[in-house]
């Protein structure tokens, strides 16, 4: 009797199961449409020549099942097939993950077109890579009640929403998703650094959890940073430590003022023990010009005059005097340096005193546009010697700073890094950038850093250099189907 009554009710589940519509079956909401995309075709100028790149273009595809405004919250994937006609297999190749943010705004996934690609990206397909471009909140999305909807941290929880939607649709999305790269520029660049340094944080989980993220890893496995503007809550002594008595076009800064941010910055590069390269030593605020020189800008500026001709680099260096060449090559003074590249920003240049910066409108709240993020700043502009920020801007500011993740040394932190700005980047103070590289180094992570000579903010002087890197760090240059 109990074996008849078991048949039964297996039949009766097999006819259930047979029979429930289609539409009253439970579906995947972020289920890859893999067959919904168009085939577009672009050319590609390379130092080879131009290549004809014929790509599956999957525009506006929301990834969180809880978007709180898709136009963001969405992604485009394009995934190569042939390049100059040769048919590309881009089943196990890397992803480029391309951040495309500015000023810590918001990127609108849905005002982008269909091969409008920047220089990394066109060449990123042309070597058989996969191409994934995500939009995210930033600190100007404002609802039409007045509501902020994407201050801190907002970007960093939709390009992890992201990462995660990519992971969610292994073997649907074209590419091997353990080896996504990420890049960006400026801000973008310090929130790819914050992607590859914060991986499967679990101080996210509530954001991601909100916005009906994927259940699946958001670590990455490199992370491209161009001129990353990260680490702001000591970015105002960075800046004074470099350019503290070199004047902007209105004459110097409060050189009091300046000298108070310098204290501050010297006690927080002591904090951090950073050992610099070859037995240098721990770095401090005391020695980082020497450090700097010998790392960073001879090595730089060497690089860029033997690339000139005789005639050109005698020409350059009549122009720039304070510069020493020899059959051993350049040699200059850390000051002068500085005073060739130039001020600037105001005093401080970050979370400054009227909050005019893009920085405060990041940390702002759904409720006020801007907020102090340092008790320096707060303390100035309030008159009350007294005042601290609050413990929320506290927590976000640690969810916003890679330093920050680097310095836990967890599993979820990329081996990877490619990092790379500009010798006369005056936004910020080059010891940013030599902080995170030194840091990252320290944590035995594998970074390939260089400054660009007389570049500003944004250069990016060895692009195909760079996804050259990508292919020989995942192999995937070795393989056939990866077309160079």
């Amino acid at each position: 009797m109990f074996i008849r009554i078991r048949i039964l009710l297996a039949f009766t589940a097999v006819y259930l199961l047979i029979w429930t519509p289609a539409e009253s079956q439970t579906k995947d909401p972020l289920l890859f449409p893999k067959d919904n995309f168009t085939v577009e075709t672009k050319t590609v100028k390379t130092s080879s020549g131009e290549k004809q790149v014929t790509y599956h273009s999957y525009m506006h595809i929301p990834y969180v099942a809880n978007p709180v405004d898709k136009d963001y919250q969405s992604l485009n994937v394009s995934v190569p097939v042939k390049v100059d006609g040769a048919p590309v297999d881009a089943t196990n190749a890397p992803i480029l993950f391309v951040i495309g943010v500015g000023g810590y705004m918001s990127a609108n996934n849905a005002r982008t077109v269909s091969g409008n690609f920047r220089n990394n990206e066109e060449l990123a397909l042309t070597a058989g890579y996969v191409v994934v471009s995500p939009g995210c909140r930033g600190r100007d999305n404002k609802a039409a009640d007045g509501i902020y909807y994407g201050k801190a941290p907002a970007a960093i929880v939709d390009l992890k929403a992201a990462v995660r939607y990519i992971r969610h649709n292994q073997g649907v999305i074209p590419g091997n998703v353990n080896r996504i790269f990420s890049t960006g520029v400026s801000a973008g660049g310090a929130l790819s650094a914050l992607l590859g340094s914060s991986g499967n944080s679990r101080l996210y989980d509530s954001y991601l959890k909100e916005i009906g993220a994927a259940e699946a890893p958001d670590n990455i496995f490199g992370s491209a940073c161009f001129c990353p503007i990260t680490d702001l809550e000591h970015a105002d002594g960075a800046y004074e430590w470099m350019y503290g008595t070199t004047p902007t076009k209105s004459g110097l800064v409060d050189q009091e003022l300046s000298k108070q941010l310098k204290a501050i910055n010297a006690r927080y590069q002591t904090s951090l023990k950073l050992h610099g390269k070859n037995a240098f030593g721990i770095l401090t605020a005391e020695n980082y010009d020497k450090y700097l020189l010998q790392y960073y800008l001879i090595p730089s500026a060497n690089k860029y005059l033997r690339g000139l001709t005789d005639e050109k680099r005698k020409a350059y260096l009549e122009s720039n005097k304070w510069i020493t060449w020899t059959d051993k090559g350049a040699t200059f003074a850390f000051a002068d340096y500085v005073t060739h590249v130039g001020r600037m920003k105001g005093l401080p240049a970050f979370d400054d005193f009227d909050m005019r910066q893009p920085e405060p409108a990041l940390f702002g709240s759904t409720n006020t546009p801007a907020r102090h993020f340092t008790n320096f700043s707060l303390r100035h502009a309030t008159n009350n010697q007294n005042a601290e920020i609050d413990n929320e801007v506290k927590t976000l500011l640690n969810l916003m700073n890679a330093m920050y993740f680097i310095g836990q040394n967890s599993d979820g932190c990329a081996k990877n890094w490619w990092l790379r700005q500009g010798a006369s980047d005056n936004h910020t103070s080059q010891t940013v950038i030599a902080n995170l590289a030194t840091s990252l180094e320290n944590h035995g992570k594998d970074v390939n850093t260089f400054l660009y000579w007389d570049a500003g903010h944004g250069a990016d002087e060895d692009a195909e250099y760079f996804i050259e890197w990508i292919g020989n760090v995942t192999g995937f240059s070795k393989q056939n189907n990866a077309v160079r």
